[in-house]
């Protein structure tokens, strides 16, 4: 055997390991692209009624949304005439009913001023013995008015 013939079969057995080797990479992507179809496939399968659902969902949605819709525009119309009836009924009664109000007021004023004598005002008995007016648990010390001074028709004090 020369030096050619050994080159030769080495090269020749190189190439059977390529060839080998590359055989089984193109078996396995071969299985692997048949996967990929199935898994491909699949999806497709799956998916075509899930987008139907979807599809119908939206469908509903966009109906019930046009309900509301039509709900929401219905309670504005009834909030508006409420408005408009309560400024109605508030400008046709309350000017009359504020002028009953004050005419009652003024005859019970009126009345109460007749019928009751007004309240001779207190001596005073010194600082500590003022009259005081409790409110929930509070002493509330009694105003600090100004006395009615008593005059006769010469302007001198009584």
């Amino acid at each position: 055997m020369s030096g050619g013939e050994v080159a030769g079969i080495l090269v020749a057995v190189f190439w059977a390991i390529l060839v080998s080797f590359l055989a089984v990479v193109l078996v396995r992507l071969a299985q692997t692209l048949r996967a990929t179809t199935k898994l491909v496939a699949d999806v497709t399968d799956q998916a075509v009624p899930l987008l139907a659902d979807a599809s119908a969902t939206v469908r509903s949605a966009q109906t019930q949304l046009d309900k509301v819709d039509a709900i929401a525009s219905d309670v504005q119309e009834v909030t508006s005439n409420a408005s408009a009836l309560s400024t109605t009924v508030a400008s046709t009664f309350g000017g009359p009913l504020v002028k009953v109000a004050a005419f009652g007021y003024g005859v019970r004023q009126a009345l109460g001023r007749r019928t009751a004598p007004e309240p001779e005002p207190e001596p005073a008995r010194g600082r500590g013995s003022a009259r005081r007016t409790v409110i929930v648990g509070r002493t509330v010390p009694p105003a600090r008015g100004r006395r009615r001074e008593r005059r006769n028709a010469r302007g001198q004090k009584d």
